[in-house]
């Protein structure tokens, strides 16, 4: 068998670089790639965690503002006055029609007339979805990690080796 220039570690994997052959410009380029897709990753992820968070929010509103603490002959006597939330800080005096219907914003402009349990159930759904979504993006950027610092260090060790001058001195 012929001689390997990969580390004793262990081989490379079919179909994968061995960056330990790779030019200082190639890994440099590389870097910068591996930074880039990291950099739209951890936005994406921030951006599943406010819909995360969003839909907790609208859960948690049907539970506070809907369908109350009370009992439910106080809440049917109740006047079924709400503050509607216009903005995150802004909001207006409402009256509900019916505590036991919502309209539920099922995506893409389309909504739903749902009880509220089922509207619970849908945003609890909702929850455990992007929860699964962040999971997966969480082990994806992981590994874009793992990679850009091995990128990382083999730049680093060939540019302390001089590979990275390219003019002699003198």
């Amino acid at each position: 068998m012929p001689p390997s220039d990969t580390p004793a570690s262990g081989s490379v994997p079919p179909g994968a670089v061995d960056v330990t052959t790779l030019s200082v410009p190639q890994l440099r380029a590389l870097q910068s790639r591996l930074n880039s897709e990291l950099e739209q990753l951890t936005n994406s992820h921030a951006k599943l965690r406010a819909a995360q968070s969003k839909f907790r929010d609208c859960v948690r509103t049907i539970n506070d503002g809907v369908v109350g603490k009370k009992s439910q002959q106080a809440a049917q006597s109740a006047d079924n006055s709400i503050l509607v939330p216009l903005t995150s800080s802004l909001y207006v005096k409402g009256k509900l029609a019916d505590r036991e219907k919502v309209i539920v914003d099922v995506g893409t402009g389309f909504y739903v007339e749902k009880t509220t349990a089922k509207a619970i159930e849908f945003y609890n759904k909702k929850v455990k979805e992007l929860e699964a979504n962040i999971t997966d993006l969480e082990k994806i950027v992981q590994g874009k990690s793992t990679n850009l610092k091995i990128i990382e260090d083999a730049l680093r060790q060939k540019v302390v080796s001089g590979e990275a001058v390219t003019a002699p001195s003198g």
